[in-house]
């Protein structure tokens, strides 16, 4: 009796305690949209680098989020500055432009734009495609055609007096085009050397093409491999100029393209932009670094690739109404999450090592 007495004292004492505790959590409303791997939502559990650093800045502030996910970065953002979200969290870039209608917190990751393009564009021109394409192949098979019929011509001109042509015609083709090709390389053999006055003058107009039909294999590899490098792929800002290119509306990749007249078709969301994507539509999406690496190494990889290196570097903040008492204790929490090691874990464990 008495073990069952101080059994019920101490789940009183408990349930006491605990009241108090969740009435003083603080109900915090979070606005988010979906921005793998920054911001999802999987098996109905929210998920992503900003939403497991949401996660413990709760824990430690003592907060309880309510996470109202926007269908695009504007109404997310909207309702931040109507004051409907205590504060947005994503992959949010902190810009002067938005410095002025919000506030930020200190960066949680630093970023930048990328470009990426289809999986099946090449990086470089490649000697071996050059070789096997299609340009090429009808070159050497005129080439071939060529030496094959000058050499018939020439057995034709000298089977009765140079005794290496002295052969039937069932035996004569590959010998024949074995000496025309040599000719062509070579300048010939002196033993082998045509005797008939039109065998002779036929000899010289061969060697003379020669210096033609080498040129021309040497030109064909050299325009290949540069109409592949001009209409393969793009690398970097300078080649986007006459691209089908994408993006986000009002995102800082949007901002980008146009301060530099870059033209662009802009989408709602990551979604339809990802779709047109992989229908084609567009054929080269600029946004950010990040989303589109995680985007080619899992559901898009046999669709696009990155290319070149980042550019436009920018830093990732959490948006708060203009004059919020939040920002200054978020700051705070951060910095000990960055200073005990907590931030590291956590970027590790969405980004792999830390460079």
């Amino acid at each position: 009796m008495r073990v069952f007495l101080a059994q019920f004292i101490f789940a009183v004492l408990l349930a006491v305690v605990a009241v108090p505790t969740l009435a003083s959590a603080q109900s915090v409303t979070v606005a988010t949209v979906t921005r793998p791997p920054f911001s999802m939502e999987e098996d109905g559990q929210q998920s992503g680098f900003s939403m497991e650093l949401l996660d413990e800045l709760s824990e430690r502030l003592g907060w309880q989020p309510e996470i109202q996910r926007h269908g695009s970065f504007g109404t997310m953002l909207a309702s931040v500055q109507a004051g409907s979200a205590d504060l947005a969290i994503a992959n949010i870039s902190i810009t002067a432009a938005r410095e002025r209608q919000m506030d930020f917190s200190q960066p949680i990751f630093e970023s930048g734009l990328q470009i990426m393009v289809p999986a099946s564009d090449l990086n470089q021109p490649s000697v071996l495609r050059a070789i096997f394409s299609r340009e090429l192949a009808l070159a050497i098979a005129a080439a071939f055609v060529l030496l094959v019929g000058g050499g018939m011509f020439m057995w034709t001109l000298e089977r009765r007096a140079q005794p290496y042509f002295d052969r039937p015609l069932k035996e004569a083709w590959f010998p024949s085009f074995w000496w025309a090709l040599n000719l062509v390389v070579n300048g010939g053999f002196e033993e082998r050397v045509p005797r008939t006055p039109i065998g002779r003058m036929f000899g010289v107009v061969l060697v003379v093409s020669s210096l033609f039909i080498v040129s021309i294999f040497v030109a064909k590899i050299t325009a290949v491999m540069t109409v592949e490098a001009i209409s393969g792929s793009v690398n970097s800002v300078k080649d986007l100029y006459g691209e089908r290119v994408g993006t986000i509306t009002e995102s800082t990749a949007a901002g980008f393209l146009d301060r530099r007249e870059i033209g662009y078709r802009a989408f709602d969301g990551l979604d339809p932009l990802l779709d047109a994507f992989e229908k084609g539509t567009v054929r080269v999406v600029v946004f950010d670094a990040p989303v589109l690496s995680y985007y080619t190494s899992h559901e898009g990889a046999q669709f696009g690739r990155m290319a070149g290196s980042a550019f436009l570097r920018e830093n990732y903040g959490i948006a708060f109404p203009a004059g919020s008492p939040m920002v200054e204790e978020v700051n705070r929490a951060l910095l000990t999450m960055r200073e005990d090691g907590t931030y590291d874990v956590i970027r590790r464990r969405w980004f792999g090592s830390i460079q």
